[in-house]
């Protein structure tokens, strides 16, 4: 009999507990913190491609143009740790009309630039050697993680400012935090498509172009929050 009453003291305390629990007053909010950086590198991601009827020579012309290529960037003085060789290819292509197989090689680099004064030099000295296709440049920050962390704070000072606002009429008081959800991402700019320059025509040679515009990188972070009102 005692155990019984015992057992059943303890269910109906945790039952007790149980609803008490479900019945603390919160209040769930989101919060957004912004950052906006302009950008201090660059990572540009070049191709060289060559076409033929034979293999082998497609593949020597390739080879020689990528070398000529690479001895450039040696001589921008870049770190060899920030530029390597993305991807190698050389693939048949037939072509129906002709009855006959042509070939296709490409290679594409890889390169970190972090010196953003360099970037006209480089872009220009890549196109002069033989680089036919820029793929993609992606401008970014080498402080991210500092960025990142400091978008983070404003979210969570805004969550918390943004909950304090609407119990402020109740006569209550934001306590301690219950859960946290990060919904952060980071977004770049656009990737920037870069016309070969030596197609370009210029109505005055004499004054200098201007062929980079950065633009900010929007650090963003967004979370949600829900606090003990007390």
């Amino acid at each position: 009999m005692k155990k019984a009453l015992l057992l059943l003291s303890i269910m109906f305390l945790s039952m007790s507990y149980a609803q008490e629990m479900k019945q603390v007053p919160q209040i769930s909010v989101n919060g957004e913190g912004k950052v906006k950086v302009v950008p201090d590198q660059a990572t540009i991601v070049a191709t060289i491609e060559t076409k033929g009827n034979n293999a082998k020579e497609v593949k020597k012309q390739n080879d020689q143009k990528i070398e000529a290529v690479l001895r450039f960037i040696k001589k921008m003085n870049l770190d060899p740790a920030d530029y390597k060789t993305q991807r190698v290819s050389l693939n048949p292509e037939y072509d129906y009309e002709k009855k006959k197989h042509n070939y296709n090689a490409t290679q594409t680099i890889e390169i970190l630039l972090k010196d953003l004064s360099k970037y006209d030099e480089l872009m220009e000295g890549l196109v002069d050697e033989g680089i036919n296709r820029i793929d993609n440049v992606t401008f970014q920050s080498s402080k991210l993680a500092q960025y990142q962390s400091d978008a983070r704070k404003l979210a969570m000072k805004e969550a918390k400012l943004k909950a304090e606002d609407y119990v402020l009429v109740l006569g209550q008081k934001v306590g301690r935090a219950m859960t946290i959800s990060d919904n952060s991402q980071t977004f770049y700019p656009q990737p920037i498509r870069y016309a070969a320059m030596k197609t370009m025509e210029m109505s005055d040679a004499v004054v200098p172009r201007e062929t980079l515009a950065v633009g900010e990188i929007n650090i963003t972070a967004n979370v949600s929050v829900s606090f003990i009102l007390e």
